[in-house]
Protein backbone atom coordinates (compact mmCIF):
# COMPACT_ATOMS: atom_id res chain seq x y z
CA UNK A 1 0.00 0.00 0.00
CA UNK A 2 1.22 4.04 -0.59
CA UNK A 3 -0.61 4.54 2.16
CA UNK A 4 1.28 4.02 5.96
CA UNK A 5 -0.11 5.21 9.52
CA UNK A 6 2.62 6.03 11.45
CA UNK A 7 3.01 7.57 15.28
CA UNK A 8 4.98 10.80 15.19
CA UNK A 9 5.97 12.69 18.97
CA UNK A 10 5.00 15.88 17.14
CA UNK A 11 3.77 17.83 14.67
CA UNK A 12 7.25 19.89 14.23
CA UNK A 13 9.22 16.53 13.91
CA UNK A 14 7.05 15.64 11.40
CA UNK A 15 7.47 18.29 9.51
CA UNK A 16 11.17 18.29 9.69
CA UNK A 17 11.05 14.64 8.87
CA UNK A 18 9.02 15.87 5.38
CA UNK A 19 12.09 18.59 4.94
CA UNK A 20 13.96 15.94 4.01
CA UNK A 21 12.37 12.97 2.35
CA UNK A 22 12.25 12.72 -0.97
CA UNK A 23 10.24 9.28 -0.67
CA UNK A 24 7.31 10.61 0.81
CA UNK A 25 4.83 12.34 -0.50
CA UNK A 26 2.61 14.30 1.90
CA UNK A 27 2.20 14.00 5.77
CA UNK A 28 -1.34 14.38 7.42
CA UNK A 29 -2.88 14.21 10.88
CA UNK A 30 -5.23 11.03 10.54
CA UNK A 31 -8.39 12.18 12.31
CA UNK A 32 -10.23 8.33 11.24
CA UNK A 33 -10.05 5.65 8.38
CA UNK A 34 -11.64 2.28 7.86
CA UNK A 35 -11.97 -0.09 5.57
CA UNK A 36 -15.56 0.90 3.83
CA UNK A 37 -17.07 4.35 4.29
CA UNK A 38 -19.25 3.51 7.44
CA UNK A 39 -16.07 2.44 9.05
CA UNK A 40 -14.58 6.01 8.61
CA UNK A 41 -17.53 7.72 9.44
CA UNK A 42 -17.26 5.61 13.07
CA UNK A 43 -14.09 6.20 13.35
CA UNK A 44 -14.09 9.92 12.57
CA UNK A 45 -17.36 10.24 15.20
CA UNK A 46 -14.64 8.68 17.97
CA UNK A 47 -12.03 11.42 17.07
CA UNK A 48 -11.27 13.79 20.16
CA UNK A 49 -13.86 16.72 19.33
CA UNK A 50 -10.95 18.91 21.74
CA UNK A 51 -8.65 17.93 19.02
CA UNK A 52 -11.52 19.12 15.81
CA UNK A 53 -11.81 22.45 17.16
CA UNK A 54 -8.98 24.49 16.83
CA UNK A 55 -9.23 23.95 12.79
CA UNK A 56 -13.00 23.95 12.46
CA UNK A 57 -13.89 27.61 14.08
CA UNK A 58 -15.71 30.07 12.02
CA UNK A 59 -12.82 32.66 11.53
CA UNK A 60 -10.63 30.03 9.92
CA UNK A 61 -11.24 28.98 5.95
CA UNK A 62 -10.53 25.31 5.10
CA UNK A 63 -10.86 22.84 1.75
CA UNK A 64 -11.28 19.35 1.34
CA UNK A 65 -9.22 17.78 -0.99
CA UNK A 66 -10.19 14.00 -2.12
CA UNK A 67 -7.28 11.67 -3.64
CA UNK A 68 -7.99 7.89 -4.61
CA UNK A 69 -4.86 5.98 -5.67
CA UNK A 70 -5.37 3.43 -8.62
CA UNK A 71 -8.84 5.13 -10.01
CA UNK A 72 -9.95 8.35 -11.21
CA UNK A 73 -13.47 9.60 -9.84
CA UNK A 74 -15.92 12.44 -11.47
CA UNK A 75 -16.16 15.87 -10.26
CA UNK A 76 -19.88 14.44 -9.50
CA UNK A 77 -18.36 11.95 -7.65
CA UNK A 78 -15.65 14.08 -5.47
CA UNK A 79 -18.64 16.23 -4.48
CA UNK A 80 -21.14 13.40 -3.24
CA UNK A 81 -18.09 12.04 -0.96
CA UNK A 82 -17.29 15.47 0.57
CA UNK A 83 -20.81 16.18 1.10
CA UNK A 84 -21.22 12.85 2.99
CA UNK A 85 -18.36 14.68 5.37
CA UNK A 86 -21.43 17.25 6.51
CA UNK A 87 -21.76 15.75 10.04
CA UNK A 88 -18.24 16.99 11.20
CA UNK A 89 -18.59 20.53 12.70
CA UNK A 90 -17.08 22.69 9.51
CA UNK A 91 -17.99 26.33 10.77
CA UNK A 92 -14.97 28.70 9.30
CA UNK A 93 -15.42 29.65 5.14
CA UNK A 94 -14.51 27.34 2.56
CA UNK A 95 -11.62 28.90 0.58
CA UNK A 96 -10.33 26.67 -2.67
CA UNK A 97 -7.09 28.84 -3.28
CA UNK A 98 -6.05 29.83 -0.10
CA UNK A 99 -7.62 28.06 3.26
CA UNK A 100 -5.38 28.29 6.30
CA UNK A 101 -6.65 24.51 6.56
CA UNK A 102 -6.69 21.75 4.36
CA UNK A 103 -8.16 18.22 4.85
CA UNK A 104 -7.93 15.14 3.07
CA UNK A 105 -10.15 11.76 2.21
CA UNK A 106 -7.49 9.22 0.72
CA UNK A 107 -8.95 6.08 -0.72
CA UNK A 108 -7.00 2.95 -1.64
CA UNK A 109 -7.98 0.93 -4.81
CA UNK A 110 -5.13 -1.31 -4.64
CA UNK A 111 -2.17 -2.12 -6.52
CA UNK A 112 -3.42 -4.20 -9.76
CA UNK A 113 -4.43 -1.30 -12.61
CA UNK A 114 -6.46 -4.22 -14.18
CA UNK A 115 -8.29 -5.45 -11.24
CA UNK A 116 -9.97 -2.29 -10.04
CA UNK A 117 -12.13 -2.96 -7.34
CA UNK A 118 -15.78 -0.50 -7.37
CA UNK A 119 -15.31 -0.11 -3.56
CA UNK A 120 -11.91 1.07 -2.04
CA UNK A 121 -9.84 -1.11 0.18
CA UNK A 122 -8.77 1.34 2.75
CA UNK A 123 -10.19 4.88 3.36
CA UNK A 124 -8.25 7.88 5.53
CA UNK A 125 -8.91 11.34 6.39
CA UNK A 126 -6.91 13.96 7.82
CA UNK A 127 -5.70 17.58 8.46
CA UNK A 128 -2.75 17.78 5.80
CA UNK A 129 0.18 18.77 7.84
CA UNK A 130 3.68 19.03 5.07
CA UNK A 131 4.40 17.68 1.23
CA UNK A 132 7.36 15.90 1.17
CA UNK A 133 10.54 17.23 -0.85
CA UNK A 134 9.39 14.86 -4.27
CA UNK A 135 10.36 18.19 -6.09
CA UNK A 136 13.70 17.95 -5.84
CA UNK A 137 14.26 14.64 -8.36
CA UNK A 138 12.93 17.01 -10.93
CA UNK A 139 14.58 19.71 -10.48
CA UNK A 140 17.62 17.74 -10.20
CA UNK A 141 17.26 15.73 -12.85
CA UNK A 142 20.17 14.44 -14.33
CA UNK A 143 18.65 15.13 -18.02
CA UNK A 144 19.28 19.15 -17.14
CA UNK A 145 22.24 18.67 -15.36
CA UNK A 146 24.87 20.40 -17.14
CA UNK A 147 27.82 17.94 -16.90
CA UNK A 148 27.28 14.03 -16.75
CA UNK A 149 29.13 10.43 -17.21
CA UNK A 150 27.96 7.12 -17.80
CA UNK A 151 26.98 6.10 -14.37
CA UNK A 152 26.20 9.75 -12.96
CA UNK A 153 23.95 8.98 -9.67
CA UNK A 154 19.77 9.50 -10.29
CA UNK A 155 18.70 12.58 -8.19
CA UNK A 156 16.12 10.60 -6.15
CA UNK A 157 18.85 8.10 -5.32
CA UNK A 158 21.55 10.59 -4.01
CA UNK A 159 19.03 12.29 -1.99
CA UNK A 160 18.19 9.36 -0.19
CA UNK A 161 21.94 8.83 -0.12
CA UNK A 162 22.65 11.83 1.75
CA UNK A 163 19.84 11.51 4.44
CA UNK A 164 21.34 8.25 5.38
CA UNK A 165 24.32 10.01 5.80
CA UNK A 166 22.52 12.52 8.11
CA UNK A 167 24.01 15.10 6.01
CA UNK A 168 23.48 18.77 7.65
CA UNK A 169 24.63 22.23 7.31
CA UNK A 170 28.37 22.83 7.90
CA UNK A 171 29.07 18.84 7.69
CA UNK A 172 32.05 18.38 5.25
CA UNK A 173 30.94 15.29 2.92
CA UNK A 174 33.94 13.46 0.82
CA UNK A 175 33.12 11.26 -2.06
CA UNK A 176 36.06 8.78 -3.15
CA UNK A 177 34.60 8.06 -6.40
CA UNK A 178 33.59 11.46 -7.20
CA UNK A 179 33.13 10.89 -10.96
CA UNK A 180 30.99 14.00 -12.02
CA UNK A 181 30.29 14.97 -8.38
CA UNK A 182 26.43 14.10 -8.65
CA UNK A 183 26.56 12.60 -4.87
CA UNK A 184 28.24 15.82 -3.85
CA UNK A 185 25.33 18.14 -5.06
CA UNK A 186 23.16 16.36 -2.83
CA UNK A 187 24.67 16.88 -0.20
CA UNK A 188 25.65 20.65 -0.48
CA UNK A 189 21.84 21.40 -1.22
CA UNK A 190 21.77 20.67 2.08
CA UNK A 191 24.66 23.23 3.49
CA UNK A 192 27.49 20.69 3.45
CA UNK A 193 30.70 21.46 2.19
CA UNK A 194 31.65 19.09 -0.57
CA UNK A 195 34.80 17.52 -2.01
CA UNK A 196 36.03 14.21 -3.74
CA UNK A 197 38.66 12.47 -5.46
CA UNK A 198 38.51 10.16 -8.60
CA UNK A 199 41.66 8.38 -10.58
CA UNK A 200 40.23 9.33 -13.88
CA UNK A 201 42.23 12.83 -14.75
CA UNK A 202 39.97 13.44 -17.50
CA UNK A 203 36.35 13.51 -15.60
CA UNK A 204 37.71 15.55 -12.75
CA UNK A 205 38.96 18.22 -15.53
CA UNK A 206 35.98 17.88 -17.66
CA UNK A 207 38.07 16.45 -20.93
CA UNK A 208 37.27 14.24 -22.96
CA UNK A 209 34.55 12.39 -24.83
CA UNK A 210 30.89 13.61 -23.75
CA UNK A 211 28.61 10.90 -22.34
CA UNK A 212 25.48 13.27 -23.83
CA UNK A 213 23.59 12.03 -26.97
CA UNK A 214 24.78 13.77 -30.18
CA UNK A 215 27.64 15.56 -28.67
CA UNK A 216 30.86 13.97 -29.41
CA UNK A 217 33.45 16.45 -26.53
CA UNK A 218 32.91 17.94 -23.49
CA UNK A 219 32.88 21.89 -23.33
CA UNK A 220 35.50 23.81 -21.38
CA UNK A 221 32.93 24.24 -18.17
CA UNK A 222 31.56 21.03 -18.27
CA UNK A 223 32.79 19.90 -14.83
CA UNK A 224 31.86 19.50 -11.11
CA UNK A 225 32.48 23.00 -10.20
CA UNK A 226 29.72 23.85 -12.76
CA UNK A 227 27.73 21.58 -11.83
CA UNK A 228 27.27 23.40 -8.41
CA UNK A 229 26.98 26.42 -9.68
CA UNK A 230 24.32 25.55 -12.14
CA UNK A 231 22.24 24.36 -8.56
CA UNK A 232 23.21 27.66 -6.59
CA UNK A 233 25.27 25.95 -4.92
CA UNK A 234 29.13 26.61 -5.79
CA UNK A 235 29.73 28.16 -2.24
CA UNK A 236 29.80 24.77 -0.61
CA UNK A 237 32.01 23.50 -3.36
CA UNK A 238 35.59 22.39 -1.37
CA UNK A 239 37.73 20.59 -4.22
CA UNK A 240 37.70 17.64 -6.59
CA UNK A 241 41.52 16.03 -6.65
CA UNK A 242 42.87 13.38 -8.94
CA UNK A 243 43.50 10.80 -6.96
CA UNK A 244 44.27 6.87 -6.50
CA UNK A 245 41.60 5.68 -3.36
CA UNK A 246 43.97 2.59 -2.58
CA UNK A 247 46.82 5.30 -1.98
CA UNK A 248 47.08 7.45 1.59
CA UNK A 249 46.90 10.97 0.25
CA UNK A 250 44.92 12.88 3.65
CA UNK A 251 47.35 13.37 6.93
CA UNK A 252 46.60 11.59 10.13
CA UNK A 253 43.23 12.74 11.69
CA UNK A 254 39.79 12.58 11.85
CA UNK A 255 38.49 14.87 8.36
CA UNK A 256 35.50 14.24 7.13
CA UNK A 257 31.85 14.14 9.43
CA UNK A 258 30.13 12.08 6.05
CA UNK A 259 31.42 9.96 3.05
CA UNK A 260 29.29 8.99 0.47
CA UNK A 261 30.04 7.15 -2.66
CA UNK A 262 28.99 4.66 -5.39
CA UNK A 263 32.22 2.41 -6.12
CA UNK A 264 32.68 1.93 -9.05
CA UNK A 265 31.64 -2.19 -11.42
CA UNK A 266 30.39 -3.15 -14.58
CA UNK A 267 31.38 -2.31 -17.59
CA UNK A 268 30.72 1.44 -17.85
CA UNK A 269 32.77 2.38 -14.83
CA UNK A 270 36.62 0.45 -14.89
CA UNK A 271 38.16 -0.66 -11.60
CA UNK A 272 41.76 0.84 -11.74
CA UNK A 273 44.49 1.48 -9.29
CA UNK A 274 47.68 2.95 -9.55
CA UNK A 275 50.51 0.21 -10.36
CA UNK A 276 53.98 -0.22 -8.95
CA UNK A 277 56.80 1.72 -10.59
CA UNK A 278 57.57 -1.37 -12.74
CA UNK A 279 53.90 -1.76 -14.02
CA UNK A 280 53.13 1.75 -14.33
CA UNK A 281 56.95 2.44 -16.68
CA UNK A 282 55.11 -0.53 -18.63
CA UNK A 283 51.85 0.63 -19.61
CA UNK A 284 51.94 4.69 -18.95
CA UNK A 285 50.45 6.37 -21.19
CA UNK A 286 50.51 10.74 -21.19
CA UNK A 287 48.41 13.23 -22.08
CA UNK A 288 48.75 16.42 -23.53
CA UNK A 289 49.96 17.56 -20.05
CA UNK A 290 52.28 14.93 -19.23
CA UNK A 291 49.73 13.26 -16.72
CA UNK A 292 50.43 9.47 -16.00
CA UNK A 293 47.47 7.29 -16.47
CA UNK A 294 47.20 3.98 -14.00
CA UNK A 295 48.29 0.72 -14.93
CA UNK A 296 46.65 -2.08 -12.76
CA UNK A 297 43.50 -3.54 -12.07
CA UNK A 298 41.60 -3.28 -8.72
CA UNK A 299 39.64 -5.77 -7.36
CA UNK A 300 36.24 -5.17 -6.00
CA UNK A 301 36.77 -6.76 -2.72
CA UNK A 302 40.12 -4.48 -2.41
CA UNK A 303 37.75 -1.64 -3.44
CA UNK A 304 35.27 -2.50 -0.15
CA UNK A 305 38.25 -3.06 2.26
CA UNK A 306 39.74 -0.25 1.35
CA UNK A 307 36.93 2.12 1.65
CA UNK A 308 35.74 0.66 4.97
CA UNK A 309 39.69 1.23 6.30
CA UNK A 310 39.55 4.39 4.97
CA UNK A 311 36.12 5.63 6.49
CA UNK A 312 37.29 4.15 9.77
CA UNK A 313 40.49 6.34 10.27
CA UNK A 314 39.38 9.38 8.57
CA UNK A 315 35.28 9.86 9.49
CA UNK A 316 34.50 11.92 12.86
CA UNK A 317 33.50 10.01 15.39
CA UNK A 318 29.49 9.10 14.42
CA UNK A 319 30.07 9.82 11.23
CA UNK A 320 28.50 7.82 8.51
CA UNK A 321 29.53 5.51 5.54
CA UNK A 322 27.27 5.60 2.91
CA UNK A 323 27.95 3.45 -0.46
CA UNK A 324 26.25 1.15 -2.54
CA UNK A 325 27.54 -2.90 -2.70
CA UNK A 326 26.73 -5.07 -5.52
CA UNK A 327 25.68 -8.57 -5.05
CA UNK A 328 24.56 -11.58 -7.27
CA UNK A 329 21.25 -12.19 -5.44
CA UNK A 330 21.10 -15.89 -5.80
CA UNK A 331 24.08 -16.72 -3.93
CA UNK A 332 23.88 -13.56 -1.52
CA UNK A 333 24.15 -13.58 1.87
CA UNK A 334 24.29 -10.82 4.92
CA UNK A 335 28.15 -12.09 5.29
CA UNK A 336 28.61 -10.36 2.54
CA UNK A 337 28.56 -7.31 3.59
CA UNK A 338 31.77 -6.00 4.28
CA UNK A 339 32.36 -5.31 8.22
CA UNK A 340 35.04 -3.08 10.30
CA UNK A 341 35.28 -3.01 13.63
CA UNK A 342 35.23 0.80 14.14
CA UNK A 343 31.97 0.66 11.74
CA UNK A 344 28.69 -0.54 12.73
CA UNK A 345 26.20 -1.39 10.67
CA UNK A 346 23.01 0.73 10.50
CA UNK A 347 20.95 -0.38 7.70
CA UNK A 348 21.07 -2.67 4.21
CA UNK A 349 18.72 -1.84 2.10
CA UNK A 350 18.15 -3.17 -1.66
CA UNK A 351 17.39 -1.74 -4.93
CA UNK A 352 16.87 -4.42 -7.77
CA UNK A 353 18.77 -4.07 -11.17
CA UNK A 354 17.28 -7.39 -12.66
CA UNK A 355 16.06 -11.10 -11.47
CA UNK A 356 19.52 -11.74 -10.90
CA UNK A 357 21.56 -9.06 -9.88
CA UNK A 358 20.94 -6.03 -6.91
CA UNK A 359 22.94 -3.30 -5.01
CA UNK A 360 22.48 -2.83 -1.71
CA UNK A 361 22.57 0.43 0.06
CA UNK A 362 24.69 0.09 3.23
CA UNK A 363 24.93 2.90 5.54
CA UNK A 364 27.51 2.71 8.44
CA UNK A 365 28.50 4.53 11.86
CA UNK A 366 32.01 5.21 13.33
CA UNK A 367 31.53 4.10 17.13
CA UNK A 368 35.01 3.18 17.78
CA UNK A 369 38.46 5.05 17.66
CA UNK A 370 40.61 3.55 14.49
CA UNK A 371 43.55 1.55 15.46
CA UNK A 372 45.84 0.61 12.31
CA UNK A 373 45.73 -3.47 12.21
CA UNK A 374 47.44 -5.64 9.53
CA UNK A 375 46.47 -4.70 6.36
CA UNK A 376 45.94 -7.86 4.87
CA UNK A 377 42.90 -8.95 7.19
CA UNK A 378 39.83 -8.09 7.67
CA UNK A 379 37.12 -7.60 10.76
CA UNK A 380 34.67 -10.56 10.61
CA UNK A 381 32.26 -12.44 13.58
CA UNK A 382 34.51 -11.23 16.04
CA UNK A 383 37.68 -11.24 14.63
CA UNK A 384 40.27 -10.47 12.15
CA UNK A 385 40.79 -13.13 8.98
CA UNK A 386 42.33 -13.01 5.89
CA UNK A 387 40.53 -10.48 3.67
CA UNK A 388 42.71 -9.98 0.54
CA UNK A 389 43.86 -12.61 -2.06
CA UNK A 390 42.97 -14.39 -5.04
CA UNK A 391 42.31 -17.30 -2.74
CA UNK A 392 39.55 -15.24 -0.53
CA UNK A 393 36.04 -16.06 -1.27
CA UNK A 394 34.90 -12.42 -0.89
CA UNK A 395 37.18 -11.72 -3.77
CA UNK A 396 35.81 -14.72 -6.01
CA UNK A 397 32.56 -13.55 -4.93
CA UNK A 398 32.74 -10.02 -5.79
CA UNK A 399 34.75 -10.98 -8.88
CA UNK A 400 31.78 -12.83 -10.04
CA UNK A 401 29.23 -10.16 -9.01
CA UNK A 402 31.47 -7.77 -11.58
CA UNK A 403 31.33 -10.24 -14.34
CA UNK A 404 27.43 -11.27 -13.85
CA UNK A 405 26.58 -7.34 -13.81
CA UNK A 406 28.85 -6.34 -17.01
CA UNK A 407 27.66 -9.43 -19.07
CA UNK A 408 24.01 -8.24 -18.37
CA UNK A 409 25.01 -4.55 -19.31
CA UNK A 410 26.40 -5.95 -22.50
CA UNK A 411 23.29 -7.87 -22.94
CA UNK A 412 20.86 -4.79 -22.56
CA UNK A 413 23.17 -2.49 -24.96
CA UNK A 414 22.33 -5.51 -27.34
Amino acid sequence: SPFWILTIPSEEMARGLMKRTVCAKSVFELWGHGRSAGELYASLRNYPMAKMLPYLQSDSTYKVHIHTFNKTLTQAQKIQKIDALEFLPFKGKVNLKKPQHVFWLLEDYGMDPNNVPEDPFHLYFGRWIADGQRELIESYSVKKRHFIGNTSMDACLSFIMANHGRVKPNDVVYDPFVGTGGLLISSAHFGAYVCGTDIDYNTIHGLGKASRKNQKWRGPDENIRANLRQYGLEKYYLDALVSDSSRPIWRKGMLFDVIITDPPYGIREATRRTGSQKETLKTAERSTENHIFVSSNYHLSDIFFDLLKFAAEYLVMGGRLVYWLPVYRPEYTEEMVPRHPCLKLISNCEQMLSSHTSRRLITMEKVKEFKDQDPNCHWLDGQYTPYRGHNSFREKYFSGVTKRIAKEEKDNQK
